[in-house]
């Protein structure tokens, strides 16, 4: 039986690790966690923030994500929209989900990302 989601592995060129801690450490202000050893020498980076784990692993013929995606949950969507904006990169506001803020952006590769802010019961 899946008790719940343990992480999400988005494909990155080679190389791309820098760039990568800059967008979703810095922008997104998740915390890097350390690859296993034995993982290590693939290249690569890993990030967490609360219980979302996102592992970005080296694809030798690497193409983005466009279509398939992780959706993050965040705790202040217009924050993180300007944050991302002021970074230079899209915060596109889509329809909202029952219950659900939403906004679609990429990373510095062109993989699609959903961020999805719970809305408050009415009430």
């Amino acid at each position: 039986m899946i008790g719940g989601l343990h992480h999400v592995q988005i494909a990155c060129p080679a190389g791309s690790e820098d760039v990568l801690r800059g967008f979703y450490g810095g922008v997104l202000g998740m915390t890097e966690i350390p690859k296993p050893p034995e993982l290590a020498a693939r290249g690569g980076v890993w990030f967490r923030s609360g219980g979302a784990e996102v592992h970005l692993g080296v694809e030798a013929d690497f193409r983005p994500a466009r279509k398939a995606h992780p959706g993050l949950s965040v705790s202040n969507l217009d924050t993180l929209a300007r944050r991302l904006v002021e970074a230079g990169y899209n915060a596109v506001r889509a329809a909202p989900l029952p219950g659900y803020r939403r906004l679609y952006t990429a990373d510095p590769y062109g993989n699609r990302l959903e961020l999805l802010e719970k809305l408050a019961p009415a009430g």
